[in-house]
């Protein structure tokens, strides 16, 4: 690929640029100076009907589904863009960059026609149901289950590590359907309304002081099974892609975090060029992924190495930063330097184990990228109900 703009890409970029200095600083927030909460989701919920409106969601996707009909390089460039404003974009992000995807990949015309728009527009917010309190970073131990009865699926179980939850209309929630099948071939998908009976969500309050996280609980969760994405028992294909886009979605900068270039002041010139050309590597692995998306694919394992880079990058950035900071940067209370490099600091550690453990990214590069030997797997033919709870 050619990375430089051709001259309609550049026109693009410049009619995104006019768009957000005339209307992004309105809606601007720095997560790390804290927010009265329902000021926060009323800007960011203003943020993203004002994005709609002006087609900037949905850029790639097909008018049909309330889309632009526009290319991933488009899509691109405006999240380019954006990301040079501090916006308060984190509570639509799991349903614009995994969610809506998963539907839009296997939801039926009826699902499409009813979620994709009002999705995009912000009317109503998405969770991503996958984590449970014994299935973290080995996803296919889940033990929700679904059990069917008639025409209907009865959910019982927890998740856990669920953002915005407490705040979602809907979620998608991976269950298990078949003790009796191995772990990862019993599995099955669905899409919930998060206000049906039985859904309990309990939010957990972290070392941030927000609570973006939150367990959720099932207790006889009765839903269709027309609310069913993929079929029985291929939770587990599903997943994958909705994983794929969860690495494309957290694999680039976080809206407001630090670059490398506004740090100039802080770095010598080693870790300016260092910090500089990791951040160079994320954006054009960005556009990889993006290119096997407008082909009809789903992102490839080159999603698993942006994400895993860009968070350690983050991480890394901001501790280089307070370590150059010194004992300025323990006045974390009044002083606006510090409350934000050690805001980011901790976000990123966070963001280190959301979307795959960087343990976990690490074995996908090397299974399917440089071709290494799995590891073993004792248990991938084993019936999940013959597995210890271990």
């Amino acid at each position: 690929m050619d990375f430089q703009d051709t001259p309609q890409e550049a026109a693009y970029r410049a009619q995104v640029r006019a768009w957000l200095r005339a209307n992004a600083r309105a809606y601007e927030v720095r997560p790390e100076d804290g927010m009265e909460h329902e000021r926060f989701m009323a800007l960011a919920r203003g943020w993203q009907r004002a994005k709609a409106e002006a087609g900037y969601v949905g850029i790639m996707w097909p008018k049909d589904v309330g889309g632009q009909g526009g290319s991933p390089i488009e899509h691109v460039i405006f999240h380019q863009e954006e990301e040079h404003f501090s916006l308060p974009v984190i509570p639509f992000a799991v349903g614009i960059g995994m969610c809506l995807p998963t539907l839009f990949t296997h939801g039926s015309a009826e699902v499409l026609d009813r979620f994709m728009a009002k999705g995009m527009r912000g009317e109503e917010i998405w969770c991503q149901l996958f984590s449970e309190p014994a299935a973290g970073s080995d996803l296919a131990g889940l033990r929700t289950r679904a059990v069917r009865e008639g025409g209907d699926w009865v959910i019982n179980g927890q998740k856990v590590w669920t953002s915005y939850a407490h705040e979602s209309d809907y979620g998608i929630v991976l269950v298990r359907t078949d003790p009796n099948a191995p772990k990862h071939k019993g599995l099955t998908m669905f899409y919930v309304d998060m206000r049906t009976p039985g859904v309990e969500v309990r939010p957990i309050r972290t070392l941030l002081g927000d609570a973006e996280f939150n367990e959720v609980f099932f207790t006889d969760v009765r839903i269709p099974d027309s609310q069913r994405l993929g079929e029985v028992g291929e939770g587990w294909k599903v997943s994958l892609s909705t994983l794929m886009f969860e690495r494309l979605a957290v694999g680039g900068k976080p809206s407001g975090a630090p670059v490398a270039s506004e740090l100039a002041v802080l770095f010598d010139a080693d870790a300016l060029a260092r910090f500089y050309v990791a951040d160079e590597g994320i954006t054009l692995t960005r556009m990889r992924s993006m290119t096997a998306v407008s082909r009809g694919g789903v992102p490839g394992p080159e999603a698993s190495i942006n994400k895993l880079v860009m968070a350690k990058n983050l991480q890394d950035m901001s501790a280089c930063a307070l370590e150059a900071l010194g004992a300025d940067g323990l006045r974390e209370f009044d002083d606006s330097q510090a409350r934000r490099f050690n805001y980011w600091y901790m976000w990123s550690a966070g963001l280190r184990i959301a979307g795959g453990t960087d343990e976990i990214l690490r074995n996908i590069i090397a299974e399917r990228v440089l071709g290494l030997p799995p590891e073993p797997r004792s248990d991938r033919d084993t019936p999940f109900n013959k597995l210890g709870k271990g």
